[in-house]
């Protein structure tokens, strides 16, 4: 009598298949990876003994891998963006953080499409334990890469119109809120707002922020000037305003360098600040500090930013669910206002 054929071991797939789950759900249910629910493990898990399906040491190797990196993901194209003020106190604060968990900092750009296929392949590849996400514009792809990522992504700030699982911000509105109110504490009635991009939502929030406490103070916001966070475009909003409302008396600018270029603009017209127009900076970066006359500003914990998104993704790295993290702001009073 022949003997019988050995019996084939059942695959990854047939026990994917089994559960109702991707091959990708089923294999971080076995490798108790996070991102998989409760109801999802348990399938997987049923599957696994009805088949009596046995991992393969080598493949299970290669699926619990660590690179020992974590990736901090900028939506920009100028690489010269990692050496502004506000960046370079996120990658310290990052830096620090990851350092205290034996993980190494990686830096992308992805604005380009290049630069998104190289972020796109790192996603695909899992080149890094996690990804820290910033500076992203509406309807940026880049987004819905993260949502299909099967790995730790958390956001520096929210992304326009969606909440992500986990992110770490800061408290845009409060902040812009209380620099508006204290330029009409000051006695200025026609406040104008150098926004940042609209695109982005601390663009949106910050303007949101102004428009607020001009309303509840019974004042009439400007439609908004907008620039896109540097000093160049602060200087030409500033222009703007000055051609369009020769009245105005206050300026909040959404970031210091936008505040900056303001200022420069305002010598050159040959007004007098604070005496002719007030203004109001957000970030409290040291252009603020040494700007003519030292600016009043909004500071935000840049470095506690960058900190608390490493330990935010570290955490989830180890396979735990942290709530999203809001920052507050605080108003510095010096010159300008």
């Amino acid at each position: 009598m022949a003997e019988d054929a050995p019996r084939r071991q059942p695959t990854l797939a047939e026990v994917a298949e089994l559960a109702g789950v991707s091959r990708s759900v089923a294999s971080r249910a076995l490798n108790d990876a996070p991102h998989v629910s409760r109801a999802k493990r348990e399938a997987v898990a049923r599957a696994v003994r009805q088949l009596g399906y046995v991992p393969n040491p080598t493949a299970r190797a290669l699926a619990t891998r660590h690179t020992g990196a974590a990736a901090l993901v900028v939506s920009g194209e100028d690489p010269s963006i990692f050496a502004d003020p506000f960046f370079a106190q996120v990658i310290v604060g990052a830096s620090t953080a990851l350092e205290e968990a034996d993980l190494h900092l990686m830096l992308c750009l992805a604005a380009s499409d290049r630069g998104r296929k190289r972020v796109e392949e790192l996603f695909r590849s899992k080149g890094a334990d996690g990804v820290m996400l910033m500076a992203l514009r509406e309807d940026d792809p880049l987004a819905g890469v993260a949502e299909e990522a099967e790995m730790p992504v958390v956001f520096g700030g929210r992304p326009v119109g969606s909440a992500p699982r986990w992110y770490v911000d800061v408290d845009n509105v409060g902040g812009a809120r209380e620099a508006t109110e204290y330029l009409v504490s000051r006695g200025r009635t026609r406040v104008a707002a150098i926004c940042g991009r609209l695109d982005t939502e601390a663009g949106r929030a910050r303007y949101r922020g102004y428009r607020d406490a001009l309303l509840a103070a019974g004042l009439d916001p400007l439609p908004p000037q907008e620039g896109d966070f540097t000093e160049p475009s602060g200087a030409a909003a500033m222009a703007g305003l000055l051609a369009h409302h020769p009245d105005v008396d206050g300026v909040f600018a959404a970031n210091d360098n936008m505040a900056a270029g303001a200022l420069r603009t305002l010598r050159a017209a040959g007004r007098a600040v604070p005496a002719d127009i007030a203004v109001v900076g957000f970030d409290d970066l040291t252009v603020a500090q040494v700007a003519d006359p030292p600016l009043t500003t909004v500071h935000q914990p840049i470095t506690a930013l960058g900190r608390e998104m490493a330990r935010m993704l570290v955490t989830v790295i180890n396979g735990h669910d942290p709530t999203p993290l809001i920052l507050p702001t605080r108003l510095v009073t010096r010159s300008s206002a």
